[in-house]
Parts: C-alpha cells; sequence; structure tokens
C-alpha cells in the first residue's frame, strides 16, 4: 500500500501579543494532525518558542528537507518590536501582514495545500495606518476575487453569510439581486467542490423581521431576495425562503438543511457560536485556494496564561486536512481533531476577530 502525502499546510500565528502564537502550537499536543499533515508555522520564531514552553520542538522549516519527527517547522518572520503578552504594539503590524502575505503566495503557488489563521487584532492595524476590515477581505483583494463568502461551521451547523463586516446601517444597500446571487451560486459550487454534498439544501433568511411581513416590514425580500431564489431553483438548485430567521434556525428546519444563508453578520452567527463555540470553524468560499480560521478573537487578556483553548484552531486544521486529502472526507463538519494535553484547555476569547 502506498502511503499518501501528508498535505502541507501553512499557519499564520496572528497578533503576536494575543493566543494566536500559543494555540498554533498547542493545536497539535495530544492529537493525531501531525501524523495527518506538514504544518507550517509563520510567525516569530523566538516568540514561538516562548510561546510553546517547551511542549512541542521547533525547527526551520525547508521546503525539500524533511522535518524532524515529532517537530513543528516555522518560517521565520521576525517582529520590529519584542511582544509582551496582552500589549499591542503598531510597530509589529507590517510583520503580521507579511506572515499573510508569505502564507497566500504559498498557497497559490501550490507549496501550500491550505492557509489556516490565528486571529488577528484589526484595530491596531487600522490605527497603525492600514486599512483592514479582516482576512476574509484580504485574501480576496490580494488574490484577485471580486467576490467571498464566509461560512462558519460547528456544531453540526453551517452559516454562510450574504454580507461581512458592515454597520448593521449599510447592510441593505448591499444586498442586491447580483450580489446574493453571486454568494448563492459561490456557495453552492464550494459546498459541492469543497465538502462532496452533490445536491446541496440551502435556507435563505429573509432581512427583516418575519421576512418582511409580506412588505408591511420592509420589501427587501419580496424586491431582491424573491426573484434571486425563484431564478436559481428554475435551474434546479434546492433553495427554501426567504424565512424569518427564527424559523430558519428551528431545529426542524435545519434537519432539512446542509447550511443557513444569514443575510448579516450578528444575524446568523449568534446562533452557530451558542451551539458551536470553541470548535467552530471559518471558512472562505470562492478563493483560489483553501483558507479555514478560528471562531474567535486574539483573547489578548488570556495571552500566555495557560487558559486559552485551542479547540477551534485545531478543528480549522483538522477540517483543512480533511479537505486537502489528509483525512476521510466526511460531511465537513469539524471534529476537533483530538484530546488535548497542552496545559491550554479552557477560556476562549472574545468575537472572531480572526475572520
Amino acid at each position: 500500500m502506498v502511503e499518501r502525502a501528508r498535505p502541507r499546510i501553512a499557519i499564520t500565528t496572528g497578533e503576536p501579543a494575543g493566543i494566536g502564537p500559543e494555540i498554533s502550537v498547542a493545536a497539535f499536543c495530544g492529537t493525531a494532525l501531525l501524523a495527518r499533515c506538514r504544518p507550517v508555522l509563520i510567525g516569530d520564531f523566538d516568540l514561538l518558542v516562548k510561546r510553546a514552553l517547551g511542549r512541542i520542538e521547533l525547527m526551520a522549516y525547508g521546503r525539500d528537507v524533511e522535518p524532524k519527527s515529532g517537530a513543528l517547522e516555522v518560517i521565520d518572520v521576525p517582529l520590529a518590536s519584542a511582544s509582551t503578552p496582552g500589549i499591542l504594539e503598531g510597530a509589529n503590524v507590517p510583520a503580521v501582514l507579511r506572515m499573510l502575505d508569505i502564507a497566500i503566495d504559498g498557497a497559490a503557488s501550490g507549496e501550500f495545500a491550505a492557509v489556516v489563521t490565528a486571529p488577528l487584532q484589526k484595530s491596531v492595524i487600522n490605527q497603525a495606518g492600514i486599512a483592514f476590515s479582516g482576512h476574509t477581505e484580504y485574501f480576496a483583494q490580494r488574490l484577485g476575487v471580486a467576490h467571498v463568502v464566509m461560512m462558519l461551521a460547528g456544531g453540526g451547523m453551517r452559516v454562510a453569510l450574504a454580507t461581512t463586516h458592515l454597520a448593521l446601517s449599510d447592510v441593505p444597500a448591499a444586498i442586491t439581486q447580483a450580489s446574493l446571487e453571486r454568494t448563492l451560486r459561490i456557495l453552492l459550487h464550494d459546498l459541492v467542490a469543497w465538502f462532496g454534498i452533490s445536491d446541496p439544501r440551502v435556507l435563505v433568511a429573509g432581512l427583516n423581521p418575519h421576512a418582511g411581513e409580506s412588505g408591511h416590514l420592509g420589501r427587501e425580500e419580496i424586491e431582491v431576495i424573491e426573484p434571486v431564489l425563484r431564478a436559481l431553483r428554475a435551474e434546479g438548485f434546492d433553495l427554501a425562503g426567504p424565512l424569518p430567521a427564527d424559523t430558519a434556525f428551528a431545529p426542524a428546519f435545519l434537519e432539512r438543511a446542509d447550511v443557513v444563508v444569514a443575510m448579516y453578520h450578528d444575524q446568523g452567527l449568534p446562533v452557530l457560536k451558542h451551539v458551536g463555540f470553541g470548535n467552530a470553524v471559518n471558512v472562505t468560499l470562492g478563493l483560489p485556494i483553501l483558507r479555514t480560521s478560528v471562531d474567535h478573537g486574539t483573547a489578548l487578556g488570556l495571552a500566555r496564561s495557560g487558559r486559552a483553548d485551542a479547540g477551534s484552531l485545531r478543528a480549522a486544521l483538522a477540517l483543512a486536512v480533511q479537505l486537502t486529502g489528509g483525512g476521510d472526507r466526511g460531511d465537513g463538519n469539524p471534529g476537533g481533531g483530538g484530546g488535548g494535553g497542552c496545559g491550554v484547555n479552557d477560556g476562549g476569547g472574545g468575537g472572531h476577530a480572526g475572520s
């Protein structure tokens, strides 16, 4: 029997002052992930050694050199300023973005089978004078993709977003027939291509309470959402909606669906995080590369405390490995990838600032 090559996965270690560096190491403690993939951490080598606390050996990455058994490889991206846990440092922003660029370029060239991202702190990047709304938008811009879809999976659910990081007042104008159709086509394509779901069943939420109450609470359902769903159904796609969000997330409806499409960020993600927080995975659909991420933020207050939870990053890694051939495909829901045993086990942290 020929042994299948382990997919090479790039892991950007995130905001240096947060929990990203330590969970990037801890995700591999007590799990079988090292046997299923070749992980390559991207970050400041010395910082990662400090955050590893001797739990796993770290070594320099060599593209054509097989790593030592049980060791994690690192592409060194030195920080401009020493990082203190919990203290943001604007001088380190260029290095943080350099991590992303190395991972994106490597995945685009085929060197890496996928990219997994630990959380970033958007505020310090913007305060450094660089407009940054999130990983999702950054990856799309760097790869020249006009339209991508954020989907989170966890707790037996998948939730995709019609809009991402927008002020609530900007959401209605951002949902057009053209943008919604692009979102749904990307979602339908990638559920087949990446997740192996041959005929995806999609529930689409309305924008307004009660899905507009026949136009009395808003006309977006009538004028924007329904025409798109009608046209796609005519092509043979299985789309239900627009449904009131409180109905779309009822168990009876979820049992008959592969994914729910929410119209805006906080319409869909609180439900998913209620059932899957700590083991949910953020997947960017529509890119020419595979990118998964954690469902939480940098948790500055937990950095180097020993209480940060590596479960979401472990799940993001497990899903990336699964989708790139390092494990059984299954149904695409993240499973966490095994036990802990690294002293990084409870607590969490904030919203998904790594999105």
